[in-house]
């Protein structure tokens, strides 16, 4: 029996190692979906600004040229 803890007392260093970079790279992951979900979000908003704006009467910056 002793063998048995001797291995398990082995391997519970890489199985915690392995969960700790799991755990990390699911955050880090997580974290860039977010990121891109929110400027996604961010451009569209902006991007329906200018269009909004562009629809409307445009006069004053070019009418001079």
């Amino acid at each position: 029996m002793s063998t048995f803890w001797a291995i398990v007392a082995g391997v519970t260093p890489s199985v915690g190692v392995g969960l700790i970079f799991w755990f990390a790279m699911r955050k880090i992951v997580r974290a860039d979906r977010n990121e891109r979900e929110a400027l996604a979000r961010l451009d569209a908003e902006d991007g329906a600004e200018l269009a909004q704006g562009q629809a409307g009467p445009s006069g004053s910056d070019q009418s001079g040229q």
